[in-house]
């Protein structure tokens, strides 16, 4: 019998499970994520898990949604991307120059052609230049390299001269994918460096934690496709961990409903999450996963992630009909739950006869301040200091100034979030959930809209969710049968939908049945998904440490580490092996795929050990491309050798 520790560290809650690996889970705990301190929300989720009367813990895992959740909302720190022989029209593509949101692109002189060979000299010189100017401005770099997956020598120069002169964590874009299409690997580097401060902190919270209860076990990561790597590896790759809640999500739920084929939807305080089991197996999207509109080619669980959580902010549209998010606030049921002196002024200005523009708003601070203050301005670091100490009211807080901007760059940061009223607020105005301040959430109610009872704008809020909801479970399943969903988003798919959910009508009568279960898990999950289910024809499930699967999940996984080698053709007289390692030339192809078969399970092994695996071991698969030529001839395009190493994590006694 060995005993893990799980750790889940979401928008609002940190979940924590103590788990036998021969029994499953033994109990769950839940406190709330504190993210002007991570440490206490998480060291409060772990105490009361473990208690008084713990085992030793021979492993400890953390999954977090915490890197989906800063991509979905924009946050994340400044980077500088360091461009290798590409041409600036690459900004162009793959929403490259938005992914950068106005941080600095430098293009230097280099890379290489698609036979792995120099198309020009590294500049380095140029390089030297970028990285001492831009410095001081950014956190982190990115670096990507034209043909880099064929060749990575450039991107490695480049690199290893960024370590020499300065401290900053640097990314390369080959070493996250090695498929061809440069632009979104260079999206992909740059949402990397940007989360690794992020992630880092949340690494060193746990690490501080554990160490204070004297648990020496090894800390591992939950990745977007489901595998543990270790906390030091992650640090490297944050970017693999997007969508490490939502993989840990359904591979808990996979293990807590003992599913085969099945719908998971997990919804969290941001994002809802949607995955496909086939017997018992997450679908992994192999071209790359998609957060927040941002292609990656990051390698996850074929997940569909809205920006719909139980803190979606509520707003309205043009023509006065409810939105919500994709931006999460803080519920107002939570903030006087946490500051019951913010209860006071949603009175007083509920208690006005005239409903004011930032009325039921607070600025609250998530986290302390980044200490070279890089990219903020002054304006931003006062406004900053207002709210350091306690939640202020947006109409104090902006009284007489135009400080909108400042708080903006803040929220983008993941320094600060507004306060208002939210779904979570909803379901306690109805008495669904009562865990905070259900004065406070009438209060936020009112406020919203004066015109309205707060009870029936609440039953309307929750019957968006819902509906909101079912749309998308129904569009996720559409895609993943290779429907044409995006059609239906729009127009008269749209409205077709929509009547089916909401039940039909009196000419036309439709309904939409979903042929799988749907499992239902995160906090939220009971108040909203059993409708959903009713209103999809599906059976529901909702099983036990449903609220702290993500958790769960953390534990029960394994790892996996992939390594591909691509064999082509320059000439008719040498085949050519392209790795990480570097480029091989051979004779012959057999000579090449054995060459490729043996240093590909080397790597694989290597990177699985890195990893945090033992008892690993090797499969290795080969797919040649030949086709036919004119006159019977047979043309070689290229052979892909993929090498995958599995294992178990490295525990603490073993």
């Amino acid at each position: 019998m060995a005993i893990f520790l799980g750790i889940d560290t979401g928008g609002t809650y940190t979940d924590a499970v103590l788990f036998d690996d021969a029994k499953g889970p033994l109990r769950a705990a839940k406190a709330l994520t504190t993210r002007h301190d991570l440490a206490l929300g998480v060291g409060a989720a772990i105490d009361q898990v473990l208690g008084d009367d713990a085992p030793a813990v021979e492993l400890v895992s953390l999954s977090t949604t915490l890197a989906t959740n800063a991509i979905v909302q924009g946050q994340g720190s400044p980077v500088c991307l360091i461009l290798i022989g590409h041409d600036p029209v690459v900004l162009d593509r793959a929403r490259l120059r938005s992914a950068l949101a106005g941080d600095p692109a430098v293009f230097v002189g280099g890379g290489h052609a698609p036979s792995g060979e120099a198309q020009a000299t590294l500049d380095i010189e140029a390089a030297r230049a970028a990285i001492l100017r831009h410095a001081p401005e950014v956190a982190a770099f990115a670096v990507a390299g034209y043909f880099a997956v064929r060749n990575p020598a450039h991107e490695l120069a480049v690199r290893d001269l960024i370590r020499d002169l300065v401290a900053h964590p640097v990314t390369c874009a080959h070493e996250l994918a090695s498929a061809l299409d440069a632009p979104r690997r260079a999206v992909t580097a740059v949402l990397n460096a940007r989360l690794i401060p992020l992630l880092d902190q949340l690494v060193r919270a746990v690490r501080g934690l554990l160490a204070a209860r004297d648990i020496a076990a090894p800390l591992m990561v939950v990745k977007g496709d489901g595998s543990l790597i270790t906390a030091d590896l992650a640090l490297e790759r944050p970017v693999e961990t997007i969508l490490s809640g939502p993989a840990a999500s359904i591979v808990g739920a996979r293990h807590l409903a003992a599913a085969g084929d099945a719908v998971v939807v997990d919804m969290g305080g941001t994002t809802t999450d949607i995955a496909v089991l086939d017997g018992g197996r997450p679908r992994l999207d192999r071209k790359g996963a998609t957060v927040g509109g941002w292609r990656t080619m990051v390698e996850a669980v074929a997940v569909h992630s809205l920006g719909l959580g139980g803190d979606s902010e509520i707003g309205r549209d043009g023509e006065g009909a409810l939105t919500l998010g994709p931006r999460r606030v803080m519920p107002l049921s939570l903030l006087a739950h946490q500051y019951p002196e913010t209860l006071a002024v949603l009175e007083t200005q509920a208690a006005r006869g005239k409903l004011r523009h930032h009325d039921g708003r607070f600025a609250v601070r998530l986290r302390a301040l980044d200490d070279d203050h890089a990219g903020l301005t002054a304006a931003d670091v006062a406004l900053w200091r207002a709210i350091e100490a306690r939640p202020v009211a947006l109409e104090t807080l902006f009284m007489g100034l135009h400080r909108e901007r400042s708080l903006n760059r803040l929220l983008a940061r993941g320094l600060a979030i507004v306060a208002a009223f939210s779904p979570s607020d909803a379901a306690h105005v109805l008495g669904l959930h009562d865990a905070w301040s259900a004065a406070a959430a009438r209060l936020g109610a009112a406020l919203f809209d004066r015109d309205a009872e707060a009870e029936a704008l609440a039953r309307t809020v929750v019957d968006l969710v819902t509906h909101v909801s079912a749309r998308a479970v129904v569009e996720a399943a559409l895609t993943e049968d290779g429907l044409p969903a995006a059609a239906a988003a729009t127009g008269l798919g749209r409205r077709l939908f929509d009547r089916a959910l909401a039940g039909g009508g009196n000419l036309l009568d439709l309904s939409v049945k979903l042929a799988r279960p749907l499992i239902a898990i995160g906090a939220p999950a009971a108040t909203y998904h059993p409708a959903v289910a009713a209103r999809l024809g599906a059976g529901f499930v909702n099983p036990r440490f449903a609220a702290a699967a993500n958790a769960v999940g953390a534990v029960a996984g394994g790892v996996s580490q992939r390594v591909t080698a691509l064999i082509t053709a320059p000439d008719e007289t040498r085949f050519r092996v392209h790795l990480a390692s570097g480029v091989n030339d051979f004779g012959n192809l057999d000579g090449a795929a054995a060459f490729a078969a043996d240093e590909a399970a080397r790597l694989a092994r290597a990177r699985a050990e890195v990893a945090g695996a033992e008892r690993i071991e090797i499969a290795v698969r080969r797919d040649d491309t030949i086709v036919d030529g004119p006159a019977g001839a047979r043309i070689f395009i290229e052979t892909r050798v993929v090498a995958t190493a599995t294992g178990r994590p490295r525990l603490a006694m073993g």
